[in-house]
C-alpha cells in the first residue's frame, strides 16, 4: 500500500474520529475561573494574545519561541522585518503599549490589572533559528512590565531548535523538522505546568485520559469557520468521571496543525501526561492553512492580521472562536 493510500486512510480514520467522539463527549465539570495557556511559535503568539485579551480569565501562561504582543501591529512585512528571525530596527514597544491602553480603554482587551499575579514562563533555545533572541527579549520585557520578575521564569540556555522540547518524543534536539517536537532530554510541558498551573492538584487516576477529535465548527461558532472542522480534547479519566478540573490550552505552531502532523502535538508534548496527575483537561484548537484569502499556506495562528485588524483583541475571530469553544465545554452556553 502507498504511502499517499495510507496517509488518505489516515486523515478518514481521523475524521471518523471525530464525528464519534462528538458523540461520547463526556460531561465536564470545569473550573474555568483560572485557565492557563501554552503555544509554540506562532501558537506562542497566539497564547500571549489570547492571555492579554482575557487577562481576567487567564492565570498562567508557558510560551516557547516567540515575541512581543502586537509585535507585527497588522503587516506581515513588519512581522517578517522585525518579528521572527531579524530586526530591520528595535521593536516599539512604548507605541505598542499606546495601543494596548486605547484597546483596554474601549474594553477590546481586560484590564492592566487582570495580569497581576499571572505566572509566565518562557523558552527561547540557543540553536533556534527561527526565532532571534532580541525578539524574544521583547516578550520577556513586556511581562516584566506587566507582572513582575517575581512572577517570571524564563528558560534561554538550552541548546533547543525551533521545536517543543521533550524527554523523550520527537526528532533530534539539534533540528527544527516536522512534526517541530524536539527529543532533548528535557520535560518542558512538566517545567512549563508546574510553575504556571493555577492548582498542582497531584494523585489523578494512574489510567491514563482519552485524546478525542472533537467539532470545533459547533464548539466554536461562526467566529470558527477559518480554523479546521476538528480540534483535539485531552480528558483524563478522572475529569471524565465527574471531578472538578482545570482547563489548560495549547496552541500549536506553524505547519503543525491536523492536516500536517495528524495529533502528533497534541498527543507528544508531555502535557497530557501531567494533566492525567494534575486534573486538568487539555483543549488543542486547530488551524487550517489556506492558500486563497486569507492566505495562510502554512497554517499559522493570525498573529499579523491575516483575519482582520483586531485580531490580538478580544474581537479578533479566532479569539472569538476559541473563548466560544471554552464555555461550550464549560457548559456554560
Amino acid at each position: 500500500m502507498n504511502k499517499t493510500l495510507l496517509n488518505s486512510l489516515g486523515l478518514a480514520t481521523l475524521l471518523l474520529a471525530s464525528t464519534h467522539a462528538v458523540a461520547d463527549m463526556p460531561k465536564l465539570n470545569l473550573d474555568t475561573t483560572q485557565l492557563t495557556l501554552s503555544g509554540l511559535s506562532s501558537g506562542g503568539y497566539m497564547a500571549n494574545q489570547f492571555h492579554i485579551a482575557h487577562s481576567n480569565w487567564v492565570s498562567g501562561v508557558g510560551i516557547i519561541a516567540a515575541g512581543p504582543y502586537y509585535c507585527a501591529r497588522n503587516s506581515i512585512l513588519t512581522a517578517l522585518g522585525q518579528c521572527v528571525n531579524k530586526q530591520d530596527g528595535d521593536i516599539p514597544l512604548a507605541e505598542i503599549e499606546k495601543t494596548l491602553n486605547g484597546w483596554r480603554a474601549d474594553n477590546l482587551v481586560d484590564d492592566a490589572q487582570g495580569l497581576e499575579g499571572d505566572k509566565v514562563w518562557l523558552l527561547r533555545g540557543t540553536l533556534d533559528e527561527k526565532i532571534i533572541q532580541p525578539v524574544a527579549d521583547a516578550l520577556a520585557k513586556q511581562y516584566q512590565d506587566w507582572v513582575g520578575e517575581q512572577n517570571m521564569q524564563i528558560v534561554q540556555d538550552k541548546a533547543f531548535a525551533h521545536h517543543f522540547p521533550t524527554q523523550a518524543q520527537g526528532t533530534a534536539c539539534d533540528k527544527s523538522e516536522s512534526p517541530f517536537i524536539g527529543n532533548c532530554g528535557y520535560n518542558a510541558a512538566a517545567e512549563m505546568l508546574n510553575y504556571i498551573a493555577a492548582q498542582t492538584r497531584e494523585g489523578g487516576d494512574a489510567k491514563p485520559g482519552q485524546l478525542l477529535a472533537i467539532n470545533q465548527q459547533q464548539l466554536g461558532g461562526e467566529a470558527a469557520s477559518g480554523l479546521a472542522d476538528q480540534a483535539f480534547l485531552y480528558v483524563p479519566s478522572s475529569c471524565a468521571a465527574g471531578a472538578i478540573c482545570q482547563l489548560h490550552i495549547s496552541f500549536h505552531g506553524c505547519n503543525q496543525n491536523v492536516e500536517a502532523v495528524g495529533n502528533d502535538y497534541a498527543r507528544l508534548t508531555g502535557i497530557n501526561q501531567w494533566a492525567d496527575t494534575h486534573h486538568t483537561v487539555v483543549l488543542y484548537p486547530q488551524t487550517r492553512k489556506s492558500t486563497l484569502m486569507p492566505l495562510n499556506p502554512q497554517a499559522c495562528w493570525d498573529w499579523w492580521g491575516y483575519t482582520d485588524d483586531k485580531y490580538a483583541t478580544k474581537a479578533g475571530q479566532q479569539i472569538q472562536a476559541v473563548a466560544q469553544m471554552v464555555k461550550q465545554l464549560a457548559g456554560e452556553q
